[in-house]
């Protein structure tokens, strides 16, 4: 599943960029196209696009960074706790183990 979820991602990426999501899809695998299209927006759907509004509305009034600046007055003690939680997420701890096996990287 990292493989295929994470590892896989810049390739994914870099085709999207050079040649749009059209052009991308025409080269992933069929079946991964058609979850795409089956599943996509059940994934990025309304309430999703409204938690990104909420969040450029934060960014755009102000309160992001003013939220992030008392943070980094306090020293950061959520913005560590949350950086250590995600080190020892599954994917982090998989991950680490299977670049240590991918001698190409």
């Amino acid at each position: 599943a990292y493989f295929e979820c994470l590892h896989e991602l810049k390739l994914i990426i870099d085709l999207a960029y050079a040649k749009g999501l059209s052009g991308m899809r025409g080269e992933i695998s069929d079946t991964a196209e058609w979850g795409d299209y089956e599943s996509g927006r059940r994934v990025i759907g309304e309430a999703s696009r409204t938690a990104m509004r909420e969040v450029l509305d934060e960014i755009q009034s102000g309160a992001f960074a003013k939220k992030w600046i008392e943070e980094a007055r306090c020293g950061a003690p959520h913005f560590e706790q949350r950086r250590e939680e995600e080190r020892a997420h599954d994917l982090e701890v998989v991950g680490d183990a299977l670049r240590g096996r991918m001698t190409w990287l």
